[in-house]
């Protein structure tokens, strides 16, 4: 199923559908817009006809000085069998010969009340938000100090009961089990949760619970950029964990990269307290400031210093 249609686009911006109301839905597969002033001038070689195509002032204002023969072919070739729909800004008319292309080729004709700039710019927003490319991931979603902490790691490795934690705690739930993912941007993944088991929690032994209804609205959030993966796994004695936090490991989601830390889960260890601590840390290295990096550096001087008296 497409995820955006034409109809979609009607109602989304309240819209006044003027003709070609058989072309409803037809699919959009692409953010991009065409403005065709080119091709109403006569030159189709290039013509992106699998774009929406918005008409303002500028266009109509040259249509009218075309010939009836060349109106009727330039909007003949304009309603072309792949484009999704034809938008006219401002609220201007629209060319009769317009109408009669798009009703014989079922393509959508809309008009919106907007300037053409103001209307491109929310469309263009609509259209990257909805298109963005999607992926799911099996793992708890939080908010934790304003940092997207993407809790992941094995069934039963104590995923949901470290979220409940971290909300007692004054964090937000965005999402538990599920977490449905879009890369809006390059680096950028926004994270929310199927709209089935939005807000609900499941503890193991207890059920599942109501985040919003036990802590109130303050627990949650519909959605959150993720910036931080926490990887929970069971101790291994003879694996060798990081202790300095130098390394920074790196999560591959869709074509974004994000930080990720490897966290060893064995009785007595305060899971939460930790991955809060996390948060403020991944945000302390993002105002530039690295405790690991100023260990590293204060024990190499102090290592220099000795050998230069050893010298001596």
């Amino acid at each position: 199923m497409a995820k955006v249609r034409a109809v979609d686009i009607l109602e989304k911006f309240d819209l006044e559908l003027v003709s070609g109301e058989d072309g409803l839905h037809r699919p959009i597969k692409l953010s991009d817009l065409s403005r065709p002033g080119l091709e109403i001038a006569g030159f189709f070689d290039y013509y992106p006809a699998e774009r929406i195509q918005l008409i303002g002032m500028t266009e109509l204002s040259f249509f009218q000085r075309l010939s009836p023969e060349e109106k009727k072919e330039r909007m003949d070739r304009l309603c072309d069998y792949e484009t999704p729909a034809i938008i006219i800004s401002r609220n201007l008319s629209v060319p009769v010969e317009l109408i009669e292309a798009s009703e014989a080729y079922s393509v959508p004709v809309m008009r919106s009340k907007m300037t053409t700039t103001k209307f491109s710019s929310q469309l263009t927003n609509y259209l990257e938000s909805m298109l963005a490319p999607t992926t799911a991931v099996h793992g708890v979603l939080v908010d934790i100090y304003g940092v997207g902490v993407l809790i992941t790691g094995q069934s039963g490795v104590g995923k949901s009961e470290t979220a409940l934690e971290l909300v007692k705690r004054g964090h937000r739930l965005v999402a538990d089990d599920c977490v449905e993912i879009r890369q809006e941007d390059i680096d950028t993944l926004i994270g929310h949760s199927p709209e089935l088991i939005e807000h609900l929690l499941e503890i193991r032994g207890l059920g599942i619970i109501n985040v919003m209804t036990l802590f109130g609205a303050g627990a949650v959030r519909s959605h959150k950029r993720i910036t931080l993966n926490v990887y929970l796994e069971q101790w291994h004695p003879k694996k060798q964990y990081d202790r300095l936090g130098i390394e920074e490991d790196k999560l591959k989601i869709i074509d974004s990269e994000i930080t990720k830390i490897t966290l060893p889960v064995r009785p007595g260890r305060n899971l939460a307290v930790i991955i809060e601590v996390a948060a403020m840390n991944f945000r302390l290295k993002r105002m530039g400031v690295n405790a690991a990096q100023e260990f590293t550096e204060k024990l190499a001087g102090v290592i220099s210093e000795a050998g230069v008296d050893e010298m001596k």
